[in-house]
C-alpha cells in the first residue's frame, strides 16, 4: 500500500526530484513548488509567478541546496534554505520547458522545449552556449554521468540523439520508427500501428547505458560506444505509452511509470554482462555491418522475440492513475519509489532491496 504525502498542493504533480540529502521537491500546476521532508512533511512552499505549471524541478548535483525549476518558457534557480525570493530567473527558451538538467560538475544546464530546442546554459557566465535542435517536441534531455560535456535527448519526433557540448549537430541518431516499421513488415499486414513518441530518458551511473520510454509501451535500452550507441535490449511491460523511466543508483535497476497507471521494477543485472560489452569489440562489430554512409543513421540489429520474454518486472506496483513522474530516495533507511500522478499527492512505495 502507498503511503500518501499531502497537503503540498492543491493541483496536479508534474514532477519530482530528491537531492542527495533526501529533500523531496514537487512542482504541480499554477506554479505550485514544494518541499518535504523524508517523512512526508511540508518543509516550505513557493509560488511561482504566472502560475504557469511547474514542469520540471532539479537539484544541483554539486550544491544540493540550489533548485532549478522550469515553469513555462522561465528558469527559476531557489535557495532551498530561504524561498522567500528566488536567486535569478533566466530566459533563454521561447516555448514551455519541459525538462531540465544539469550536469554533474554543475556548469552546464540543459532546458528541452515544446518547439524541439534544447537550450544549455553555461552557469558560469549566465550565458546560452548551445542551442541544439529536434525537429518536435523535445520531451527529455539527461547528461551523462561521468561525461560532463555528453547528453542525450527525446522527442515526439521519435529521435533518439547523442550530443556533445562541443558541437552542434548530433553525434548519433536513432529514429525509433525505422526498425518499427522493419518489425512491422515481417508481421501481418494491417496490425494496429502505435508510433513510438519517445516520452523520457534516463542515463545509468556508468554513463553509458540509458533508457528509453516511449509510446508504444516498450522500454529501449542503449549503451554508448564512442560517438554512438546501439539498441541492446528492448522490452514491453506496460499496455499504454511509457510517460517515465528512472536507473536507480544500483548499476542496472530501472523504474518504469506507464499511462496505465503502473510502475515497473527491471532488474537488468543479469545482462549486464552484455550491457558491459567491450567496446573495441562492439565498435568492430557495428562497422562490419555497417557500410560507412549508412553509420549515421543508427540503424540498430535487431532484438529477437525471447530477448522480449526474459525480461520481466521485478515488481510491480500496480499504481491506478496516469504517472506523471517517478522519483527514488532512501527514506527511513529503505528505498522508496515516489510516484507524482494527476492528484494533488505523492505516493510513496516500498521497493525490494537489490
Amino acid at each position: 500500500m502507498a503511503v500518501k504525502w499531502t497537503g503540498g498542493h492543491s493541483s496536479s504533480i508534474l514532477c519530482l526530484n530528491v537531492n542527495t540529502e533526501g529533500l523531496v521537491a514537487s512542482g504541480a500546476e499554477k506554479g505550485e513548488l514544494t518541499l518535504w521532508d523524508g517523512g512526508g512533511t511540508v518543509a516550505g512552499q513557493f509560488q511561482l509567478p504566472k502560475t504557469d505549471d511547474v514542469t520540471s524541478v532539479v537539484f544541483s548535483p554539486c550544491h544540493p541546496t540550489r533548485l532549478y525549476t522550469s515553469h513555462g518558457e522561465t528558469i527559476t534557480l531557489l535557495d532551498v534554505r530561504s524561498l522567500k525570493e528566488p536567486i535569478e530567473c533566466f530566459q533563454m527558451n521561447e516555448e514551455e520547458i519541459n525538462c531540465l538538467s544539469v550536469n554533474e560538475t554543475d556548469k552546464f544546464l540543459a532546458a528541452a522545449d515544446d518547439s524541439g530546442a534544447i537550450k544549455v546554459m553555461d552557469l558560469e557566465n549566465k550565458k546560452v552556449s548551445r542551442s541544439l535542435r529536434h525537429s518536435n517536441i523535445c520531451s527529455s534531455v539527461a547528461f551523462r554521468p561521468q561525461r560532463p560535456q555528453s547528453l542525450v535527448s527525446c522527442g515526439l519526433d521519435m529521435q533518439v540523439m547523442l550530443w556533445n557540448l562541443q558541437k552542434a549537430r548530433p553525434l548519433w541518431t536513432t529514429n525509433l520508427q525505422e526498425y518499427e516499421r522493419e518489425e512491422e513488415s515481417a508481421q501481418s499486414a494491417g496490425q494496429f500501428f502505435n508510433p513510438p513518441l519517445a516520452h523520457s530518458l534516463s542515463v545509468a551511473s556508468c554513463g553509458n547505458v540509458f533508457g528509453c520510454g516511449a509510446q508504444d509501451g516498450k522500454v529501449r535500452v542503449f549503451r554508448v560506444t564512442g560517438v554512438k550507441f546501439e539498441r541492446e535490449l528492448e522490452f514491453q511491460g506496460h499496455s499504454l505509452g511509457v510517460s517515465q523511466v528512472l536507473f536507480m543508483p544500483e548499476a542496472y535497476w530501472l523504474l518504469t511509470g506507464g499511462n496505465d497507471g503502473k510502475v515497473l521494477l527491471w532488474d537488468l543485472s543479469s545482462d549486464a554482462g552484455k550491457l558491459q560489452k567491450s567496446p573495441a569489440k562492439s565498435l568492430h562489430r557495428r562497422k562490419a555491418q555497417a557500410p560507412a554512409s549508412n553509420r549515421k543513421d543508427g540503424k540498430l540489429s535487431k532484438v529477437t522475440s525471447n530477448e522480449h520474454a526474459r525480461v520481466l518486472p521485478k515488481l510491480t506496483i500496480e499504481h491506478g492513475e496516469k504517472v506523471n513522474w517517478i522519483a527514488c530516495a532512501e527514506l527511513k533507511g529503505s528505498k522508496r519509489v515516489l510516484v507524482a500522478d494527476q492528484s494533488s499527492s505523492v505516493s510513496v512505495y516500498p521497493l525490494l532491496e537489490p
